[in-house]
């Protein structure tokens, strides 16, 4: 089963100095119908203007992911650990029995990042965090696995059976990707324009995929993520 997601559909907030899409129902967007997709509870799109962002604030039993499209993004937090990740570049922290953080975007452009939450598989867990960079030529034309499980072999471990690959498909290129039996995937094409399965996909819009495998065709260069995870339901109000 395929479910497209139009950007255009998707709730919206503009605060000024940040500039927000939602894909699920976050702050001042609400829809009972479109609270998670599995464990995936939240994908925010942000645009965060230079020298401006997030300050000091709280999580707690929430694995939590962000992914540098553009610019830079700088984390601080109350467990020790301040870093800077660019484009391409992988921020992980897991909330557990509660963390503060920052986010930060001191560089002379608008920062774009994907901010993906995830529910942990169980509450309660030490709060961790780490980052890494990726290189950008290891997703070239292929997939790159960015996140894993506990049990994966890659650099950043979630508390979750759920997996993230990105890629950039050159034009005119294709690639496939399995979702098998008791499996589901949501599907971001962060830019350029693809087709999959007979459905076009362009820049910001989203699909869900369940039990199907898919073929990619890339109309135009093709940036996108894949959130792949165990079959559940959504969540009731």
């Amino acid at each position: 089963m395929l479910r497209k997601l139009d950007n255009k559909n998707m709730g919206r907030s503009d605060l000024g100095w940040l500039q927000s899409i939602f894909h699920f129902s976050f702050a001042n967007y609400y829809n009972r119908n479109n609270m998670n997709f599995g464990v995936l509870r939240v994908i925010n799109d942000d645009l965060v203007k230079a020298n401006t962002g997030f300050e000091m604030h709280p999580h707690r039993d929430m694995e939590i992911i962000s992914y540098v499209v553009d610019g830079e993004l700088n984390h601080g937090d109350t467990i020790g650990n301040k870093n800077t990740i660019t484009r391409g570049h992988v921020q992980y922290m897991s909330a557990g029995t509660g963390i503060s953080h920052t986010e930060h975007n001191y560089g002379d452009t608008t920062a774009r990042f994907l901010q993906i939450w995830l529910l942990p598989n169980e509450k309660g867990l030490t709060p961790n965090y780490g980052d890494y960079r990726f290189k950008w030529e290891d997703r070239k034309n292929k997939w790159l696995q960015i996140v894993s499980s506990v049990k994966g072999d890659v650099p950043i471990k979630i508390n979750q059976d759920a997996n993230i690959y990105v890629l950039e498909l050159d034009k005119d290129r294709k690639i496939d990707f399995k979702v098998g039996e008791g499996r589901q995937s949501y599907l971001v094409q962060i830019e350029g324009s693809s087709e999959i399965n007979n459905i076009v996909l362009n820049d910001k819009d989203a699909l869900e995929i369940v039990e199907e495998d898919i073929i990619i065709k890339s109309k135009s260069t093709s940036h996108i993520l894949i959130i792949e995870m165990k079959k559940t339901k959504k969540m009731e109000e």
